[in-house]
C-alpha cells in the first residue's frame, strides 16, 4: 500500500488546474459572493496558463485559503484543532451521541486509525502539494516581478504554516518542498531541528517577498506582518527567545495593527487588532466557529465549556461575560464559547475566522521575556491583556508566579482558538501537571499524536 504522500504526489500534474476549474464552476453555479475569488477567465488552456495571469494565480491561492477554512487543522468546525484540542486539553466537553472521535480526544484514547488524525495529516499535505505547485509554477512565469514576488511569498508562507502545525501534532515529519513523484516517493520523517530550519528559511523568504499590507484591506491574505507573527511563534517553540521578542515587537510596534480595547469588538471582521483572518464561504454566513460552538438551548447538541474552565475564571474577568454565554433548562446549566456571535445566515457576515491577532504577540513576548529573566517586561505585556479583561495589574513577582500568570492568560485569552491552550501546556511541559488529575486516560506520551496508520511503514 502506498502512503498518502506517495499516492498524492503521483497524481496527474494537471491536479491544480482541475482544482481551479472546480472553483470556477462553483462560482458560475452559485449566486452568492465567495471570498478571495477574483474575476476569472472563462477557460484555461493549459496548466502553464495558470501562471501567466494574475487572476488565475489568485484563484490557485484562493483554493488553499478555502482549504484552510474548510479542511485543515485550523478550520473552526468539528474536525479542527479548536474543537478537538479543546477536548484533548481541558476546555470542552462533548454531548454528541455515538461520537467515537470526540470520545477518543476527550479520553486520550487516540489510535493510528483515528479518522481525525488522518485528516490532520492528509489535508495538510494536500494543501502543501498545492502550495508547492504554485512555487514551482512561479519560477519562470512571465508575471511582473512585484506580482510574482507577492505570490511566491504567499505560497512559501502557506507551506511553512501547514508544516508548523504538523510538527506540533506529530513531531518529526517530512518537509515536502516539491511535487516531483520520484523525489517524494521515498520521503521519511526528518528530525525536528531540520524541519524547523527549512521552515524558518521559508518564512524569512516569504517575509522578504510579501507586501506590508494585503490588497483587500480585510487581512484575508498573508502579508509581512503575518510572516513576522508566524516567525515569533516558531521562535517561541524553538526557544530562540530574543528572536521571538524581536518579531513580536515588530508586529506590535510597526503600526499596521492596533490594540482593540473593547472585548465585544475583538472578533468583528474590521477589528484593527486582527492580523490574518479567513472569510466565510458565502457572504452573510457566520464563521465555522460560531456555527460549531454556539447553542441556544440545553443540553448542548455538540460541545460546551467544561465546568472547571468556567469556575477557574478570575473574579472580575470580563471575558467570562463577553466571551462565554450561559444557558439553562431550569435544572442544569451549560456555557458555550461566545467569542464569535453570528451562527446564522444574515444579510452580511459580521465576523471572519481569525487565525492571528495582536494579543498573541503580547503573550509570546511575555513568555519569551520571562525565559530571559526579564520579569518586568513580562509583567508589562501580561498587564496589557489583563487590563482589557477588566482585571487589576498582576501582583506576580517571582519567575514562577509570572509563569503561572502567562499560563492563565493563554488559557483565558485564547480558549477554543486553534488549540492554543494545548500547545502552551505542551511546550511548557505542564501537561502532566494540569491534565493528569482531570484526564484518567492521560499518558506522558500523549504530547504527540500517533502517525496515521497508513504512514507507519514509511516513517523511518
Amino acid at each position: 500500500m502506498k502512503t498518502f504522500i506517495q499516492k498524492y504526489y503521483s497524481r496527474s500534474p494537471m491536479l491544480l488546474l482541475r482544482l481551479i476549474r472546480l472553483v470556477l464552476v462553483g462560482v458560475l453555479l452559485s449566486s452568492c459572493e465567495k471570498a478571495l475569488e477574483p474575476d476569472y477567465p472563462d477557460f484555461l488552456l493549459s496548466e502553464e496558463a495558470v501562471f501567466e495571469n494574475e487572476s488565475t494565480v489568485n484563484a490557485a491561492l484562493a483554493n488553499i485559503y478555502a482549504g484552510l477554512r474548510d479542511n485543515s487543522p485550523v478550520t473552526g468546525g468539528v474536525d479542527g484543532m479548536g474543537v478537538l484540542l479543546g477536548l484533548y486539553a481541558d476546555e470542552l466537553s462533548y454531548y454528541r451521541e455515538n461520537a467515537p472521535i470526540d470520545n477518543a480526544f476527550y479520553n486520550h484514547t487516540i489510535l493510528p486509525n483515528n479518522t481525525a488524525v488522518g485528516n490532520f495529516w492528509n489535508n495538510s499535505y494536500s494543501l502543501i502539494y498545492s502550495a508547492n505547485k504554485i512555487v514551482e509554477g512561479l519560477e519562470d512565469c512571465p508575471l511582473e516581478e512585484e506580482q510574482r514576488n507577492g505570490f511566491m511569498g504567499e505560497a512559501l508562507f502557506l507551506r511553512a504554516y501547514l508544516h508548523f502545525y504538523l510538527t506540533q501534532l506529530f513531531g518529526d515529519i517530512p518537509y515536502i518542498q516539491s511535487t516531483d513523484y520520484n523525489e517524494n516517493a521515498s520521503v521519511s520523517r526528518m528530525p525536528l531541528t531540520e524541519v524547523y530550519q527549512i521552515m524558518e528559511s521559508d518564512l524569512l523568504a516569504a517575509k522578504n517577498l510579501l507586501p506590508v499590507v494585503e490588497p483587500s484591506g480585510e487581512r484575508l491574505k498573508v502579508s509581512k506582518g503575518v510572516a513576522s507573527t508566524m516567525l515569533a511563534q516558531l521562535y517561541l517553540v524553538t526557544q530562540q527567545w530574543e528572536k521571538a521578542i524581536g518579531e513580536s515587537t515588530a508586529v506590535i510596534t510597526e503600526g499596521t495593527y492596533t490594540w482593540q480595547p473593547d472585548l465585544n469588538s475583538v472578533f468583528l471582521k474590521e477589528s484593527p487588532a486582527t492580523i490574518w483572518q479567513l472569510k466565510p464561504e458565502f457572504e452573510g454566513s457566520g464563521t465555522k466557529e460560531g456555527e460549531t460552538l454556539i447553542f441556544d438551548f440545553g443540553p448542548p447538541s455538540l460541545y460546551a465549556l467544561t465546568d472547571r474552565f468556567i469556575e477557574d475564571f478570575e473574579t472580575g474577568d470580563l471575558r467570562k461575560e463577553s466571551w462565554t454565554r450561559a444557558l439553562t433548562d431550569g435544572v442544569q446549566s451549560w456555557h458555550h464559547a461566545y467569542k464569535y456571535k453570528q451562527n446564522y445566515y444574515g444579510g452580511s457576515s459580521t465576523e471572519y475566522s481569525i487565525l492571528f491577532r495582536l494579543a498573541g504577540q503580547f503573550l509570546i513576548r511575555a513568555e519569551a521575556s520571562l525565559k530571559l529573566g526579564n520579569l518586568q517586561e513580562a509583567r508589562d505585556d501580561i498587564n496589557v491583556i489583563r487590563l482589557r479583561a477588566g482585571l487589576e495589574p498582576t501582583t506576580a513577582n517571582t519567575q514562577e508566579e509570572i509563569r503561572k500568570e502567562v499560563q492563565n492568560q493563554w488559557r483565558y485569552e485564547y480558549f477554543t482558538e486553534q488549540g492554543h491552550r494545548w500547545f502552551y501546556l505542551k511546550r511548557s511541559d505542564s501537561a502532566n501537571e494540569i491534565l493528569g488529575p482531570v484526564k484518567p486516560g492521560w499518558k506522558a506520551t500523549d504530547v504527540l499524536f500517533p502517525l496515521p496508520a497508513n504512514e507507519l511503514w514509511n516513517s523511518y
